[in-house]
């Protein structure tokens, strides 16, 4: 699979908000994708355009501090943003309350603190600061993520 890894630059927030909504036009009816990255390096920016992409509305709010916030789409189910920095063992996830089946897309920041308690990755996304801008690589890590990359138009 890792022929299929893709490795791009981002050139400002406008950058990261495309390749969001790239991710958006392109995914798959479910998917699960792990934002990695350092705290600022644009995880949220990413979740935020794609999910506007998907047709939320209102505030989307970075679950930093709830640890989930959940998102109905327009095509039914739900999409889950979760932000797990704060949690210090994957079991404290049970408390939740996660009911994967109505979920369409979940967006994991920090997923290695709840290890064992996610569902696995389709995509991971790597973002890191680089000059002025960031640099994402695309990591499939599913037949589906596979897929999912060789549609992406960014």
């Amino acid at each position: 699979m890792h022929e299929s890894i893709r490795e791009l630059q981002l050139d400002g927030v406008e950058a990261t908000e495309a390749l969001g909504a790239d991710l958006a036009h392109s995914r798959p009816p479910t998917a699960v994708v792990y934002l990695r990255g350092d705290l600022g390096a644009g995880k949220s920016t990413l979740a935020r355009a794609l999910l506007r992409t998907l047709g939320v509305t209102g505030t989307i709010r970075s679950p930093t501090y709830t640890l989930v916030e959940r998102y109905p789409l327009a095509e039914g189910g739900e999409a889950w943003h979760l932000d797990l920095y704060r949690i210090a063992d994957a079991g404290e996830l049970e408390y939740l309350g996660l009911d994967a089946d109505e979920t369409r897309l979940w967006l994991v920041e920090w997923a290695e603190r709840g290890a064992g308690a996610l569902p696995a990755a389709d995509l991971l996304v790597e973002l890191a600061v680089a000059g002025e801008g960031r640099s994402a690589r695309l990591v499939p890590a599913s037949a589906g993520g596979v897929a999912w990359l060789a549609s992406l138009a960014y």
